[in-house]
């Protein structure tokens, strides 16, 4: 055994080994020349990607009535630009072959390509996705979307860009394990110290879920003070207290903590009450006659429409004609004729659907067969055509889908064109301020909104009902139910002026005059203290003139 050569390998492997990197290497002239080549045609046809996305297919868009796809092209127009540009490079990077600076570049192009697509990504939610979300949640009757989807247009772009940015450094090489754990045991150390703050949060949640109000509603706070629903935060909820006119700041924790009487449900009626003194040799027929005329002649209160009209003009001390403006009587007048016709349109529809209900009970027992199906869409269009409906059918694909929508032009005579002459009516009244001429219409607006929603989502059933085929009374019913109560009722009875004789004491008769006042949300939320105080006024008018007022 040659032991030399042994000792000479033992040696040699005792020796540490020395990794000798190679030599660098050099794009040749052949692959530049093919980098310079395979740029230009990218770019070529970047350009003409652009011509065809931004020019031809934007002109195309103008065309149509639909905005979406015009709008998304308009906010993503700069970062498409960034990342054809970026993947144009990339694409001809890999002429270059690999190694050494042209792997470092290639990793660089790679990481700006995340940036560009986070970018793109977070501008097509906060700008497209947030905006159409906005325009759902304004035609739902649930709060917490109203809420909700503010809280996302602020966290969503956050964690994208922390993602992105993550992806960013973790692309180019930098290890972010240290990072993540840091953050691990801060978010820990927060927790423990904000319990406050997480508790308000989730109370806030619980007040979105449970839905005790809307913005905008009319609230009681336990003092005694009324105030608005302004805005419902993380932490906290914006109220605006009215007869303070300030704002103010309580945590969810202690609202919901709280009873909360809203005053702006389930309408926007809402009852005074006042306690007026009559001569005690009064005739109290004659008295209560007089105390119910009045209430009935003013046009802010609720009645029998046919009575309020005939007691209008004998209702003193209203808005006088001032400029180009009506006077409070004439404006209330007319409001009133067109209410009447809206209330009229109500009950045939309520009359309608209880004829189609009780069709439907004949004809459900055993299934429907496709003859009584036709029968039913029939007898439910002829509904529509009252409200102000008709069939549209579109070719999607293979496919033809039917829906509903409005007349054009919308007939004045059809429930929504009352509703809407209705309304523009309404704002005539000289009482009311600016911000009612934007109130009225979205509250009307949206609820005209709503009740096409269900009556497409009944329609829907109707055409292809499956195994709801038994279930179709049961849902008639229930949108008669919310036509009536969330809508508009079609008779305020009870809501009627109620006039009672309560007490007599020494010289005078106390009565009691209980009445409804259209909607407390108008005129800066002051429009039921402002009736309140017309009607006092025409009180003490009436009754001396009849001779029978005391001070009691």
């Amino acid at each position: 055994m040659n032991y030399t050569l042994i000792a000479q390998a033992a040696e040699t492997a005792s020796k540490p080994s020395v990794v000798v990197p190679p030599p660098p290497t050099f794009p040749t002239g052949a692959q530049i020349s093919s980098f310079f080549y395979t740029f230009g045609a990218s770019i070529v046809v970047v350009f003409v990607l652009y011509i065809l996305l931004f020019y031809l297919l934007r002109s195309f868009l103008r065309r149509t009535e639909k905005d979406t796809a015009l709008f998304i092209l308009g906010i993503l127009q700069i970062p498409a630009i960034a990342i054809f540009i970026l993947a144009s490079l990339k694409l001809s990077l890999t002429q270059l072959g690999s190694g050494g600076i042209i792997n470092l570049i290639d990793r660089g192009l790679t990481a700006f390509l995340i940036l560009g697509f986070t970018y793109g990504i977070t501008l097509l939610f906060t700008e497209a996705a947030v905006y159409y979300l906005k325009d759902y949640a304004r035609k739902t009757e649930a709060v917490w979307d109203d809420v909700l989807i503010p809280l996302l247009q602020n966290f969503i772009p956050v964690i994208t860009y922390l993602i992105g940015i993550s992806l960013f450094f973790s692309t180019i090489g930098v290890d972010l394990t240290g990072i993540g754990l840091a953050i691990g045991s801060i978010t820990v150390v927060l927790g423990l110290a904000v319990k406050d703050i997480l508790s308000d949060f989730f109370s806030g949640l619980v007040l979105l879920v449970d839905t005790p109000f809307r913005f905008g509603d009319v609230i009681s706070m336990p003092d005694g003070s009324i105030a608005i629903i302004k805005h419902i935060g993380i932490r906290v909820t914006k109220l605006y207290l009215i007869n303070e006119h300030c704002e103010v700041y309580t945590p969810n924790t202690t609202l919901g903590g709280q009873n909360i009487v809203n005053l702006s449900r389930p309408t926007t009626h809402y009852a005074y009450t006042i306690q007026v003194s009559v001569r005690v040799d009064a005739d109290a027929v004659v008295a209560t006659n007089i105390l119910q005329q009045i209430i009935l002649g003013h046009p802010d209160t609720l009645g029998d429409i046919d009575e309020k009209l005939q007691h209008l003009d004998n209702f003193a001390a209203l808005t006088e004609a001032k400029d180009d403006k009506l006077s409070k009587k004439e404006a209330g007048r007319l409001r009133l004729l067109i209410e009447k016709d809206v209330n009229t349109q109500l009950q045939k529809i309520e009359q309608a659907f209880e004829d189609f209900v009780r069709e439907v009970k004949k004809v459900e027992k055993g299934g429907l067969n496709s003859e009584e199906l036709k029968i039913l869409q029939k007898n439910y269009l002829e509904i529509m055509n009252i409200v102000g409906l008709v069939v549209i059918t579109e070719r999607k694909g293979k496919r033809l889908r039917s829906r509903l929508e409005e007349q054009e032009p919308t007939e004045k005579q059809t429930l929504i064109g009352l509703i809407r002459q209705w309304y523009q009516t309404w704002l005539k009244d000289p009482d009311l301020v600016i911000e009612d001429q934007h109130l009225l219409p979205d509250e009307w607006e949206q609820k005209i909104e709503l009740m096409k929603i269900k009556l497409n989502k009944l329609f829907q059933k109707i055409a292809s009902p499956g195994v709801d085929e038994t279930r179709l009374d049961d849902y008639s019913l229930k949108f008669v139910e919310w036509l009536h109560d969330s809508f508009k009722e079609s008779n305020t009875a009870w809501k009627e002026p109620q006039v009672q004789l309560t007490d007599i004491q020494g010289s005078a008769m106390q009565f009691s005059v209980r009445f409804y006042v259209d909607n407390i949300q108008l005129e800066h939320w002051r429009r039921g203290n402002r009736v309140q105080n017309e009607v006092r006024r025409e009180m003490v008018r009436r009754l001396r003139q009849a001779y029978i007022y005391t001070l009691g």
